[in-house]
Parts: structure tokens; sequence; C-alpha cells
């Protein structure tokens, strides 16, 4: 008897480590620090970022230098002069809040060129990962530093199984 249990435990731990999953963590910060063109493309993209900065500054100023201006002429200038000046001072604010839209917005300068500079990164990282992941067996692969999954095995996906018992299969 004793023999026949010590087989059975022995037969259903071989069979519970046949199941189990290989997990495994990346510290991307780390990783793209060492990547040379990840750290060039910071710089260029910082670069920029401050000449459009810079941009937007210069008119910022020139719309506090009119509006100053006008405080101090104000009480010599005619009414129709005043809405002159005000148009004028309204027109460089418009201007550079146009700028800083162009530039920084959601769809601005900077986000383009951060998207053509460092998408061949982010894919050859992603590429890369992914070979490791399926030559070491890996079915996910955590990032320490943002806490995010960066691969997860098709193959342990149970999307399908889930919708299939709550009857919404396909």
């Amino acid at each position: 008897m004793k023999k026949f249990v010590l087989s059975f435990a022995v037969a259903l731990l071989c069979s519970v480590g046949a199941y189990a999953q290989k997990y495994a963590f990346i510290d991307t910060e780390y990783i793209l620090k060492n990547i040379p063109q990840y750290e060039s493309a910071n710089q260029q993209l910082e670069q920029s970022s401050k000449k459009w900065q810079k941009e937007i500054e210069a008119l910022n100023n020139e719309a506090q230098t009119l509006y100053k201006n006008y405080q101090a002429e104000m009480v010599f200038l005619t009414d129709e002069q005043k809405q002159e000046k005000e148009k004028e001072i309204v027109a460089k604010e418009t201007e550079a809040s146009e700028l800083k839209r162009k530039y920084f917005g959601n769809d601005g300068e900077l986000f383009k060129k951060k998207e053509s500079l460092m998408k061949p990164i982010y894919e050859e990282l992603y590429n890369g990962l992914k070979g490791i992941a399926e030559s070491k067996g890996y079915a996910a692969i955590w990032d320490r530093a943002t806490g995010m999954i960066m691969f997860v095995n098709p193959k342990i996906d149970i999307s399908d199984d889930l919708l299939n018992n709550l009857g919404y299969a396909k």
C-alpha cells in the first residue's frame, strides 16, 4: 500500500509539473537605458522640444510686451486704436497657443517624431522578447518598471473558453 501511495504521489507531482507555466520579468527602464538608439532618440526629442518651447515662449513674450505697451499707452489711444491693439494682442496669444498645439498637442509634431523614432526600437524590443519567450517556453513576461504584461503566449488565452461558458460562443 505504501508503494502505491508513493507511486501515486510521484505521478501526481510529475503531472502537475507538466502543466506548470513559466513566467519571467524584465525591467524596460534598465533595458532602454542600455540601448544606444533609445538614448539618441531621447536626445533628439529633447532638442526638438526645447527648440519648439523657445519659439512658443518668444511669441508669449511678444504678446506680453504688446499688452504692457498697450497698458502704458491706453490713456492716449482712441477707442478704435484700443480695439486694434487688443486684437493684435489676442492674435499673438492665439498664434502662440496654436503653435503649442501644433508642436505638443495629442497629434502634434513631438508625438509624430517620438513615434517615428521610438517605434522601431519598441518593435525590436517586442520581437526579441517574443523570441525569448517562445524559445524558453514562457507563458507570460511582466515588466517590473511599468507593472504591465509585456508578452502573453496566445496558447494560454482562455477568452473563447470563457465566452463559451457564458453562452456567448462565436
